[in-house]
């Protein structure tokens, strides 16, 4: 059997994806699980690729990367000095009643086949040079604004809306527009998406052969009006599979203050033990279960077109599989309660720093080694007069809007400086938390440098891109008045109330509601 199986295209037809009402039934119970569950699958069909890949090509469904505007979308993360990117993808956990299956799993029967909501979405980073992995939650009741998106079935178009849960974006149009919205919110560009749903959950948790979790208490996840995940566990480490590991990844009744905080947590937990099982367990080298386990995986699976075959999910399985599991470290998006007391909104400042260190590939461990980069170039400069300048800006942030005329503005500062070839450009782009000077190849890497030496901006703010076509200055959050730039001091850790998750951890047990044991 040939290693290097030749890919035959995507298999036809667009992955079926149901379609439902514009809106939602808040009185329905919402999906509580765990995106690992998406991650995983990469890794545990890796092997099993090989089998028999032209049938499970067949089985991976697919759909469209990002149904915003192009104009909107995120600038591609630059590569660093060894030319290596970062890779984002977007976790996705739909809770479809599109099926008898989801139905049975999801209950709540009035929902049957109405519009599905993303109510698990985690970011996973992995590093440009694959030395550590950030995983990042988002509550799924948190109020974000959702930009246009437009349904590549049916070509309707779904007008923004402003202060609307997260999880509403799954049904306009599809995960594409959550891809949107979290491009909106963190201005991080997305490579992918995965999603899964009830029954795929199921399957999965099944075709491993269950993965372990631990509770510090008893626990029964029932209330007397009938609220619940229905989990029921006795204290202490037990296998988790089918249905009771659904309901694990559901439970917020019962962990815990209640809260959706808390089913992070656990499905953080969910997410490392599952990881390592398919990594350390020894029985997935049979033959048997690898295809068992291949042909679950791909059935569960929606994608997008760049991971919309085995042979590309197995390219990247071989990419996460580099990290080292005491290297991952998950965590949920700062936030704070909403006006409202029942929803919450990113945290100001806090949400913003997390976005940024994984904008800019920091690794959110704090165990990264420090960059030198203020090496300056060999390349000489040409005339400050000589030296064509675009100055843009990037001023505005997840909560804050652009400087109005920031460009023009910093663009006067340079001409000031002697730079009368600096030209002001009087679009408005993505949140840039720092200011930056970017040049497109190695013979304007000196202009850039002395553009960046006269304004005071450090030497490690200057970067080769391939998305300028000359010297460009953009004008980031950090810069948003006066005329002297000050570069802030480096703080490159979390935020202190930020509660984080160890991929290495195998002792986390969940802390049980008192309310909630027997």
């Amino acid at each position: 059997m040939s290693l290097t199986p030749q890919d035959p295209g995507p298999p036809a037809g667009h992955g079926g994806r149901r379609r439902g009402k514009d809106g939602r039934r808040r009185a329905r119970r919402a999906l509580r699980w765990s995106a690992i569950v998406l991650s995983v699958v990469i890794l545990g069909t890796a092997g099993a690729g090989y089998l028999y890949y032209r049938h499970l090509n067949g089985n991976i469904k697919k759909d469209d990367l990002n149904l915003g505007n192009a104009k909107d979308r995120a600038a591609k993360t630059e590569a660093n000095a060894a030319g290596q990117t970062p890779l984002n993808i977007l976790l996705i956990g739909s809770d479809a009643r599109n099926s008898k299956e989801n139905q049975k799993l999801g209950g709540a029967k009035d929902t049957y086949n109405t519009a599905p909501r993303a109510d698990v979405q985690m970011l996973l980073h992995v590093s440009a040079d694959r030395s550590n992995m950030s995983v990042v939650s988002m509550p799924r009741d948190t109020l974000v604004d959702i930009p246009e998106c437009t349904d590549p079935d049916t070509d309707k178009t779904y007008s923004a809306l402003t202060s609307e849960m997260t999880n509403d974006s799954l049904g306009r149009g599809g995960p594409g527009c959550t891809v949107a919205t979290w491009e909106k919110l963190t201005d991080i560009h997305i490579d992918h998406f995965i999603m899964v749903d009830f029954a795929g959950v199921v399957s999965m948790a099944d075709a491993i052969g269950g993965v372990p979790v631990c509770v510090d208490a008893n626990i029964r996840s029932h209330t007397s009006s009938g609220k619940g995940s229905g989990l029921e566990l006795e204290k202490g480490t037990t296998y988790i599979k089918g249905e009771q590991a659904l309901q694990w990844l559901r439970t917020r009744y019962g962990f815990e203050d209640n809260t959706d905080i808390a089913r992070a947590k656990a499905q953080h937990q969910y997410m490392n033990a599952m990881v390592r099982e398919l990594r350390e367990n020894a029985t997935l080298s049979s033959p048997n279960k690898l295809r068992k386990l291949a042909e679950t995986a791909t059935e569960a699976l929606t994608v997008d077109d760049g991971l919309g075959s085995v042979t590309k999910l197995y390219d990247l399985s071989n990419e996460l599989r580099q990290v080292p599991s005491k290297r991952i470290t998950m965590t949920t998006m700062p936030w704070q309660y909403a006006s409202d007391g029942n929803r919450v909104v990113p945290k100001p400042e806090e949400a913003e720093k997390v976005f940024r260190l994984v904008r800019e590939d920091i690794a959110l461990d704090g165990k990264d080694k420090k960059k030198t980069q203020d090496e300056t170039s060999d390349d000489p400069a040409a005339a400050d007069d000589e030296i064509a300048v675009q100055v843009r800006n990037g001023t505005r942030t997840s909560t804050q809007t652009a400087v109005t005329g920031r460009a023009g503005d910093v663009t006067g500062i340079l001409v000031g400086k002697g730079f009368t070839a600096a030209k002001s450009d009087s679009s408005v782009l993505p949140s840039q938390g720092k200011t930056v000077v970017r040049y497109p190849s190695a013979d304007l890497e000196g202009d850039a440098q002395r553009v960046a030496k006269s304004l005071g901006i450090p030497m490690s703010s200057v970067k080769k891109s391939t998305d300028v076509s000359g010297v460009t200055l953009v004008v980031g959050a950090d810069w948003r008045s006066g005329t002297a730039y000050k570069a802030a001091a480096e703080d490159d850790s979390l935020p202190e109330s930020e509660d984080t998750f160890n991929g290495a951890d195998t002792k986390a047990c969940m802390h049980v509601n008192p309310d909630f044991t027997w």
